[in-house]
C-alpha cells in the first residue's frame, strides 16, 4: 500500500474527533430494531406458551351452544 497508512473508513471515526452522537435517522433504526426484538420476544413467548399446553388456548364453548330450541345434531329443521 502506499506508506502503511490506514484507509480512513466512514463508519469508524477518526482519533481526533470525539463526537459518538447519532443522527436522527440512526435513532430512529435502532428505536425502531429494539421494538421488533421486543415483539420477536412476546411472539417467542406466546409459541412456548401454546406448545405447552395447547389445549388452554382453546374456547370451552361449541358452536352449537347458541342453538335455541334445537337440540344439537338435528339440523335438518333449522335448514329448511
Amino acid at each position: 500500500m502506499d506508506g502503511g497508512q490506514p484507509v480512513p473508513s466512514p463508519l469508524v471515526p477518526l482519533g481526533n474527533e470525539s463526537d459518538y452522537s447519532m443522527s436522527l435517522e440512526q435513532k430512529t433504526t435502532f428505536v425502531f430494531v429494539i421494538l421488533l426484538f421486543i415483539f420477536l420476544g412476546i411472539l417467542i413467548v406466546r409459541c412456548f406458551r401454546i406448545l405447552l399446553d395447547p389445549y388452554r388456548s382453546m374456547p370451552t364453548s361449541t358452536w352449537a351452544d347458541g342453538l335455541e330450541g334445537l337440540e344439537k345434531g338435528q339440523f335438518d329443521h333449522a335448514l329448511a
